[in-house]
């Protein structure tokens, strides 16, 4: 080989190692900066939970608990790795395992898996975002939004909003009251998460501006005065963005995940999410039937014996 193309080849070769120590630098410089200024969220994350066939309050069904709540060496680190995993994302990079290890992780390997359920824990509570393995022979993950009407619901470009996970907060508390909170049930629970009506918050600035108005305002709320209230009390019900982008199923399995438990752990409103379920596929299939795209389809299909499988 010439002497002038091997000298090509050692300098492109140097300038790729260069990114790459520099790529490195910088995932390390960030979670050091994550060490010293650890991420706030606006609740405990790891806080018990009952489900409805335990003992529980007389109030209602199981309800968001932080009693006896306390921070570990693995929460530090679970809150670290959401960080690492947001500046992933932000800057459009593949989020892998090794690099999670390698940048996180690092000497707790043997702690990985419990970090990583931590992790996601957050990133529910949080953001209303599902951490999930996408390759599972590259060991690559993706973020996966609550709040997505298509069928690859993997976050594209979107912007990660904190108020996501606020809202899936809310959204569950109107459906363990029976799909009707009064204004009183909502900030009873906000409350314990450190969120009041009267006072600046860190995250989400004005709190009652932002619920009674803005997510009104956006359509995935609705807020009503309750009827014959003398003096006026006021209740939410879910607005019709909320039914589109969002499923009573969706917003169980984030109650499940606040309580470490399966949706199947809270029996009768996994029977109304079932059915809810079961009501949007049959809408979906009338939808494509009235648009002539099922018109192919053998008429001797019984679509109505799907749904009772």
């Amino acid at each position: 080989m010439p002497r002038g193309q091997k000298s090509k080849l050692r300098a492109r070769e140097k300038r790729r190692q260069a990114q790459s120590e520099a790529q490195g630098v910088q995932d390390a410089q960030a979670t050091t900066a994550a060490e010293e200024q650890p991420l706030t969220f606006p609740f405990p994350p790891f806080g018990g939970a009952q489900s409805q066939d335990e003992e529980r309050p007389s109030t209602s069904q199981a309800q968001p608990s932080t009693d006896h709540y306390r921070r570990t060496l693995l929460d530090d680190k679970a809150i670290l790795l959401v960080q690492f995993l947001l500046r992933k994302y932000n800057i459009r990079e593949p989020i892998t395992k090794e690099d999670m290890m390698k940048y996180v992780i690092r000497k707790h390997k043997e702690h990985f898996h419990e970090i990583l359920r931590k992790a996601s824990e957050l990133m529910v509570l949080a953001f209303g975002i599902d951490l999930k393995e996408v390759d599972p022979t590259r060991h690559c993950y993706a973020l996966v939004s609550k709040f997505q009407s298509t069928y690859d619901d993997r976050l594209r470009g979107e912007e990660i909003m904190p108020k996501t996970g606020l809202l899936m907060t809310i959204l569950c508390v109107i459906f363990m009251k029976g799909n009707c909170a009064t204004e009183e049930d909502i900030w009873e629970v906000l409350n314990v998460m450190g969120i009041y009506a009267e006072r600046k918050h860190l995250i989400y600035g004005d709190p009652k501006k932002l619920i009674t108005q803005d997510l009104v305002q956006e359509r995935y709320l609705q807020y009503q005065q309750v009827a014959n209230s003398d003096p006026p009390r006021f209740e939410f019900l879910w607005g019709p963005r909320a039914h589109a982008e969002t499923s009573k199923m969706k917003v169980l399995e984030f109650l499940a995940k606040i309580h470490d438990t399966v949706p199947s752990a809270f029996p009768s409103w996994y029977e109304e999410a079932l059915r809810d379920e079961e009501e949007r596929t049959r809408a979906r299939f009338a939808a494509l039937l009235r648009t002539g795209a099922l018109a192919n389809v053998s008429p001797r299909v019984n679509f109505g014996s799907f749904f009772h499988l």
